[in-house]
């Protein structure tokens, strides 16, 4: 339990890197950002933009490069003497908006996430219907004087059904001058309605090169020999590349695939070193990566075995043990129905604290009894 004389967290902050409101520069998203622009230059700027794409990205980092934009720009009058409209999103740092953003004092922004628990001892699960009541009444309180407002959402996907539907009526009568940034990972789960009143916004996978540059930028650090790897493993996402680089995640993914090199005759004694490696003190992050690692692993296989292209290796010999292991659709169908199977596994012995080498081990030997069955055939 938390001590309750220590700050909780900030829940929209990834650990050890810095907060979005933080990072100066975005990374690899040019295409999201002139979209943007290109709405708020047509004058008929939309009140809601849910900001979509995978975990790590940067929909965050957009979301308050737009609200400093959105609060530092004025608009334009159509006077002779405004000024040209701005070719790109940045603000400078000095600017008062940028520097009030960044020290949580600005007054025309409000930003919606996870709050406290009811003792206060520890972050919320969920966003709750009172944090949406905040927000509303802020809008409501604050001064409408006709300029721009601005509220970051992070993220809607942590919402439980009543501060999704409060929120859901704030955005079918917004508060007026209002622009709301939500953020979303998955927005195929949320509320038709919610999606149907916003403007979509996505954000891709970064290239190696920008991801790369990103992780630096948060305070990782990446050998260039390691970019495609990394970028592989990581989806083009900065946040799982910066958990991968912390975990050593791709010493972690090597042994993976040394050890999946002996299948169908799975070498015991590697097996048995991962899953200690899994179950040693203070290694839950550790056997949520390999779990995390041995999925993608599956994926990566189904892949191949549809497509018949062997993507680039993220660690040495995986190509050829791809080719091997999944040479077919029908190879491809077993690898993908094994994936569904141990995730499920794995939530559930995580819902009943299975012991992690356990669980690690049956996963390894379920993977070893379907390349058997595979070879068989």
């Amino acid at each position: 339990m938390a001590d309750p004389k220590d700050p909780l967290p900030e829940p929209d902050r990834l650990e050890g890197a810095p907060h979005p409101r933080e990072t100066p520069v975005l990374r690899g998203q040019s295409a999201a950002e002139a979209e943007f622009l290109r709405a708020w230059r047509s004058g008929r700027l939309h009140h809601a933009w849910m900001l979509t794409g995978p975990k790590g990205v940067g929909k965050a980092t957009l979301a308050w490069r737009l609200a400093r934009f959105l609060l530092a720009t004025p608009p334009d009058d159509g006077g002779m003497f405004a000024p040209p409209p701005p070719e790109t999103l940045d603000i400078p740092a000095d600017h008062p908006v940028a520097r009030r953003l960044l020290q949580g004092a600005e007054p025309r922004h409000f930003l919606l996430r996870r709050g406290p628990n009811e003792k206060e001892t520890a972050l919320s699960q969920v966003i709750s219907v009172e944090e949406v009541r905040k927000m509303k009444s802020f809008f409501a309180l604050s001064a409408a004087d006709g300029g721009q407002r601005t509220a970051i959402i992070d993220s809607l996907d942590e919402m439980n059904p009543s501060a999704a539907n409060a929120l859901l009526k704030l955005l079918e009568e917004p508060p007026a001058n209002v622009t709301f940034l939500l953020v979303a990972h998955q927005p195929a789960r949320l509320l038709p309605t919610i999606r149907s009143r916003c403007r979509e916004l996505r954000l891709a996978p970064l290239a190696p090169s920008d991801l790369a540059d990103a992780l630096t930028q948060a305070g990782g650090e990446i050998a260039p020999e390691d970019r495609t790897a990394l970028a592989e493993l990581s989806g083009g996402s900065v946040g799982e590349a910066f958990r991968l680089t912390n975990l050593d995640g791709l010493k972690l993914y090597a042994a993976l695939v040394r050890l999946f090199s002996t299948l169908p005759r799975l070498d015991r004694p590697q097996a048995l070193a991962l899953a200690d490696l899994a179950a040693a003190r203070g290694a839950t992050e550790t056997f949520d990566l390999l779990v995390t690692l041995i999925d993608l692993f599956l994926a990566r296989l189904a892949r191949r075995g549809v497509t018949g292209l062997t993507p680039p290796e993220a660690a040495p010999g995986e190509a050829q043990l791809l080719a091997r292991l999944a040479p077919d659709p029908l190879s491809a169908r077993a690898w993908a129905d094994l994936a569904q199977s141990l995730a499920a596994r794995a939530r559930r012995g995580k819902a009943v604290n299975l012991d992690p080498a356990a669980l690690l081990m049956d996963m390894l030997l379920k993977l070893d009894e379907t390349a058997g069955s595979l070879a068989q055939r």
